[in-house]
Parts: C-alpha cells; sequence; structure tokens
C-alpha cells in the first residue's frame, strides 16, 4: 500500500512538473515574432524590442562612413523569426568614430591595383590628378586630406584617399624633331633615342618619293614647335603597297 501511494505521488509530481509548471514558466505555445531592428539607431531598437518583451546584446561593432554613428547592421536571430519571450537578440552596430589602421602602399603600382588595394583596406579612392612622368597610370603619391601619405602611417579606416598618376610624359620639353625626308627606320631611331614614342605609321602612295621615306609627320616640325619626353609621332611613309591610311 505504501508503496503503492509513493507511485501515485512521483506520478502525480512528474505530471504535474511536465504539463503544468515548466510549461507556465517556459510560456509553452507562446511565441513571439522577432521585429526588424536593422538600420535603426539603436536606442530606438532597444525601445521596439522592450516592446516585444525583447532584449538585445552588442556582440560586434565595426565602422562603415556611408552609415550613421550607432546605427544597428545586422541582427541574429532575423526578423519574422519566432521566440520565445526574453530572447536575447545578437545585434552588430556601427562605431561613432572609425578605427586606425595603416595606409597601404599604393606607390609604383597601377591606379587599377590601387583600387583593389583600397576596397580591401575599407578605404575609399578620391581624385585622381595626372602629373608629368614617364611612368604611365603608376600611382606616384598618396593623400588623405590634402597631406602625403607615406605607406605605413595611421590614417582613419573609411578614409578619402587622393592619387597622383603619372601620365606617361616627361617635364622635359624640346623643339619637335624633323623627319620628313628620312629613311622610316632612321627616323624612328631618332625619335626613340629622343625620348618621344611611335605613334601610328600609314603608308601613302603617290608621293614621288623612294619606297620607306618619311613624307609626313605630326605633330609637324614647324619653327618653334615643342614636344615633351614621351609623346607619341605619327608618321606618313612613302610606298608602293595600298594605302592603308592617311590623314
Amino acid at each position: 500500500m505504501h508503496l503503492l501511494i509513493m507511485g501515485v505521488i512521483v506520478a502525480a509530481l512528474i505530471l504535474g512538473f511536465f504539463y503544468f509548471y515548466l510549461p507556465s514558466t517556459t510560456n509553452h505555445g507562446e511565441s513571439i515574432s522577432v521585429p526588424k531592428i536593422t538600420g535603426l539607431q539603436l536606442a530606438d531598437a532597444e525601445a521596439v524590442l522592450e516592446e516585444q518583451s525583447l532584449r538585445y546584446f552588442i556582440n560586434d561593432s565595426t565602422y562603415r562612413p556611408d552609415q550613421k554613428p550607432f546605427e544597428v547592421l545586422t541582427q541574429d536571430p532575423a526578423p519574422g523569426q519566432k521566440v520565445k519571450e526574453n530572447r536575447k537578440i545578437y545585434i552588430s552596430v556601427n562605431m561613432k568614430n572609425p578605427p586606425m589602421i595603416k595606409m597601404p602602399k599604393l606607390i609604383d603600382g597601377s591606379v587599377k591595383n590601387a583600387e583593389l588595394i583600397l576596397k580591401s583596406y575599407d578605404l575609399r579612392k578620391g581624385k585622381i590628378t595626372f602629373v608629368p612622368d614617364l611612368q604611365q597610370n603608376a600611382v606616384l603619391k598618396q593623400f588623405v586630406d590634402g597631406k602625403e601619405v607615406k605607406p605605413g602611417e595611421m590614417i582613419p579606416k573609411g578614409s578619402v584617399v587622393d592619387l597622383h598618376v603619372g601620365d606617361g610624359l616627361g617635364e622635359t620639353e624640346f623643339e619637335m624633331p624633323k623627319v620628313v625626308g628620312m629613311p622610316v627606320d632612321e627616323a624612328s631611331v631618332l625619335l626613340v633615342g629622343q625620348g618621344l614614342q611611335i605613334g601610328n605609321i600609314f603608308y601613302v602612295q603617290g608621293s614621288g618619293e623612294p619606297d620607306g621615306t618619311v613624307v609626313k609627320q605630326r605633330p609637324y616640325a614647324e619653327v618653334g614647335a615643342r614636344i615633351r619626353v614621351g609623346e607619341l609621332v605619327d608618321l606618313w611613309v612613302a610606298s608602293q603597297e595600298p594605302v592603308q591610311g592617311i590623314d
């Protein structure tokens, strides 16, 4: 009889715990739909969660210059998911002040390579200024807020980086050499030897000059005409072959 009574009591306790006490303490069958708080300011997000009897915990922070300080960037669980009352929502928040990072080395690389590096460092490409230099499209200097910055110097994350880039032309300026009347191979050697580049070569008929003779050049070698190191020179050459181009 005692064992029977004890068994009934134990069974009653077990049933009471699982079917009455546990459901009442865990809000069995009740759930809350998680509201969307990304994009809200932290104070506003906190108010929205409190209305839903939910809590939050900041588990990460980062800096995004295109978003407001203390803006909620991510949340977990996601909006619309069902959770219990008093559930903790994990969020990440945008920092007020950007962290300091080391300026990467962009110098001597191409503009395209600089863009990739800046993006990987969460920096932004600013104004590109072309300056006289034979290294065409190569980054020569890097600036933040108008001040030249060397690789390794500390700058705020998200900074705008301006670049000075070589235009492929030197600063040296000299009188344009005249190559009209010269054989094209000699003319090419002369031009390249003075730091110029051979541009397009057009072959023309009916000039009356021997084959391979330069009959025209651009820029023209007029009196006082000047040219810079690295510039292109187009040539028109006498030929018995069909005309390939003429200006």
